[in-house]
């Protein structure tokens, strides 16, 4: 059964060695002639406003970590539509129990206000 991946993995290894080799090459043949125009902060003609290692609001990570939450929950449900006529009732009682924690989760997320912006 392993060797069915076989295809998966060559892939992979000439991606990462194509990869490795177009940036080394790229690193071996760009020209590098740092000048001090080049080398500053900003070239937009004047200095920054505030300093760069500003603060976020915790909230633009929460929803990000929801984002992804609710992003992996759509990656679970396209092999699982798939292959739902195999699986039959057990799997798809077993789906709608994944779906009903993850609403949970979010109604959750809704009533404790993570997704307000104000």
């Amino acid at each position: 059964m392993l060797e069915q991946y076989l295809p998966i993995l060559l892939f992979v290894v000439v991606g990462l060695l194509l990869g490795g080799i177009l940036l080394s090459v790229g690193a071996l043949v760009s020209p590098n002639r740092p000048d001090p125009e080049k080398l500053s902060p900003y070239e937009c003609g004047f200095e920054a406003f505030e300093d760069a290692r500003m603060k976020f609001d915790v909230r633009f990570y929460l929803v990000a970590i929801l984002f992804i939450l609710f992003d992996l929950e759509i990656a679970f449900l396209f092999p699982w539509a798939i292959v739902l006529p195999e699986i039959g009732f057990a799997g798809f009682a077993a789906m709608m129990v994944f779906l009903l924690v993850l609403v949970v989760g979010f109604v959750y997320e809704w009533k404790k206000g993570a997704l307000e912006w104000e």
